[in-house]
């Protein structure tokens, strides 16, 4: 089996692999790797820089796969913290390590095989069949050439073969696999019994010197909090998009350039006989071919109902030739070029002279033609606008947004300047905290800690331009401040007692659960009710508290019963294991678990092999510009 039969058989465990290096490779172009002009670089690997607009655009893509995941729910702050940022100049990092060793390698991909991988790709397809017009149009909406995108895939493809040798390296042995099988499938019987802090609530009773002593030592959690009113503006692609102009000769193009997403496309059933070429084949082997085929197109001539015969007799498709050569219905774009032309110039019935195509000779008989049922340009034009108008947006707010961002800084004392310049309105807050945002957009950590920033509070500027979500950008300005202030203790001693309760009644519980389950241990009597038990497994504990499932589970079991207790957020919890029972591991568990013990074992091979490749050249990263862009 070839490294690449491999890959395409194990499609789940690459993604996984893929996922240690966290990105995926189509960010290198093959400009990536040739000598650049004077930019800055976030880092470099051998010399081969990885500059600020690669990482920028790695970020990008980032960003539109969360926000593909997770949708309304998605910030762009998840992204914006120095601890991702290392992780994401880490994944580009190793990336370009494992692509130096794949050419260093001389992995190759054949041509072949890249049609088969691009074709098989779903977005490229139109009714589960490859689209040659599809596919323009996809990489056209993604702004790449065909060109670019298939040196990006080829090279992803032979990382893919240098990642799965490596991690096809993971052997691990039956014993083991069987240990851990059992080990998994082993069943304890468990009862719980848990003290809570109520039950101790009644023993406690706070002194006064007590409570002071807590209301001194907690002063922040009896503050008012600061609050701030705000004034601010907001950039909103949407918005933009409303006011863009759509003009009706660019519609008509994406009309025309999108036909078949506006209902079906004509369609021509046709019968071919392919006198296929050999691959490889010379001048004088494809002269053969054409004589051949021309010699079958005049049996065809002198006898058209024998089309059908001469077919499964002689045509070389091993798909159409048993069904007479019937290719059934298709659009244009789901066949080579040369083909389609020649059956959509055709007549029902009518049969073509011999036409070349890369594969072979064909000899074509239409048999069938399904006229174009389209929606009109009216039916379909407000969508088409509506999706225009939202691409124009989309540029005109990149260049917006960084003239937004330099207006809010620069004339930093008011943001009327930022408001006429976008038609803006300047709106108004209510008083909020740091904990309660008043204002939706405002709840965004960056933009929150902007506006509490001694730059807006204490300096009286406008605060940068923070992106609060996609095409969204927001500046405020301080109207009014209040600083945090001190609740005196008469105003809040019932809050105070009542937290010390709180504090000393669990600390009681979890003191008793520790002296009963010691007592326990030891063998001796402990007042305590246990629960039903309940027969449990790691993977199904059958309600066992999730922070109690590891620590029943890896408990002593020689002596039984075993006892075992944790803290809880509300007291304490003791369990008793009473009996251990053992399962029978079948053979498919068994080698399921070996599988996936030398998947694990693989991938430790892979991190160490990107470690080795690491050590063994020249990494450096520009700390500083990294830091920069994440702030």
């Amino acid at each position: 089996m070839s490294m690449f039969d491999w890959v395409h058989n194990n499609k789940r465990l690459m993604q996984v692999i893929l996922a240690l290096v966290t990105l995926p490779f189509a960010f290198f172009g093959v400009e990536s790797y040739q000598a650049m002009n004077a930019v800055t670089e976030v880092a470099s690997v051998d010399g081969q820089k990885i500059t600020e607009d690669e990482f920028g655009e790695a970020l990008r893509q980032q960003q539109d796969r969360l926000r593909g995941m997770l949708g309304r729910n998605f910030d762009p702050a998840m992204l914006d913290s120095p601890e991702m940022r290392n992780e994401l100049i880490d994944g580009m990092i190793s990336q370009r390590l494992l692509t130096q060793e794949a050419v260093r390698s001389r992995l190759n991909i054949s041509d072949e095989r890249l049609r088969e991988v691009i074709a098989s790709i779903a977005a490229f397809q139109v009714d589960g069949k490859f689209s040659a017009a599809q596919y323009d149009s996809a990489l056209r909406a993604e702004g790449q050439s065909p060109a670019n995108f298939e040196n990006s895939l080829r090279r992803d493809l032979m990382i893919q073969q240098l990642a799965a040798a490596l991690s096809d390296s993971g052997i691990a042995s039956k014993t083991a696999a069987g240990q851990l099988a059992a080990f998994r499938g082993q069943k304890r019987e468990v009862a719980e019994s848990v003290l809570t802090a109520a039950q101790f609530a009644s023993q406690v009773k706070p002194t006064p010197e007590a409570v002071q002593a807590f209301y001194d030592a907690n002063k922040v959690r009896f503050q008012v909090p600061e609050q701030v009113r705000l004034e601010y503006v907001v950039l909103n692609a949407d918005a933009l998009a409303a006011a863009e102009p759509v003009p009706e000769d660019e519609i008509k193009q994406v009309y025309e350039a999108n036909l078949s997403k506006y209902g079906d496309l004509e369609q021509r059933q046709a019968s071919h006989i392919l006198i296929a070429f050999k691959q490889g084949a010379s001048d004088a082997d494809k002269a053969k071919v054409r004589e051949r085929a021309a010699q079958i197109a005049e049996q065809v001539k002198k006898s058209p109902a024998s089309f059908a015969d001469l077919a499964k007799k002689n045509s070389d498709d091993p798909g159409s030739a048993p069904k007479g050569g019937d290719l059934g219905y298709f659009a244009r774009g789901m066949m080579v070029g040369a083909f389609e032309n020649a059956a959509f110039a055709m007549k029902v019935g009518e049969i073509s002279a011999p036409v070349e195509s890369e594969f072979g000779m064909h000899i074509i008989r239409l048999t069938g033609i399904k006229p174009a049922k389209l929606k009109s340009l009216n039916d379909v034009r407000a969508g088409i606008e509506a999706d225009l108008r939202k691409q124009k947006a989309g540029r005109r707010f990149a260049e917006s947004a960084e003239m937004f961002s330099n207006l809010v800084y620069e004339q930093s004392d008011s943001l009327k300047p930022v408001a006429e310049k976008f038609k803006l309105s300047i709106q108004q807050s209510a008083w909020m905290t740091r904990d309660v945002p008043s204002v939706a957009q405002f709840r965004n950590p960056k933009a929150l800690a902007a506006i509490f920033s001694d730059d807006v509070i204490k300096n009286h500027r406008n605060s940068e331009a923070v992106e609060v979500a996609p095409g969204t950008l927001i500046s405020a300005r301080l109207l009014e401040h209040k600083p945090a202030s001190q609740k005196p203790l008469d105003e809040v001693r019932a809050d105070v007692v009542r937290q010390l309760v709180a504090k000393e009644s669990t600390d009681l519980a979890r003191k008793q659960g520790a002296e009963k389950l010691a007592a326990l241990k030891k063998g001796e009597a402990a007042a305590l009710s246990f629960g039903p038990a309940k027969i449990a497994t790691r993977d199904k504990p059958e309600g066992l508290r999730t922070e109690a499932v590891g620590q029943v589970f890896r408990a002593d079991v020689s002596k039984l019963p075993a006892y075992v207790g944790i803290d809880l957020a509300e007291g304490y919890a003791i369990y008793r294991i009473s009996k251990v029972i053992a399962v029978d591991v079948d053979e498919a568990s068994q080698k399921s678990i070996q599988t996936e013990l030398a998947r694990m074992l693989g991938g430790q091979e892979f991190r160490a092999y990107l470690a080795g490749l690491r050590a063994g050249n020249k990494v450096e990263i520009n700390k500083d510009l990294l830091q920069k862009k994440a702030q």
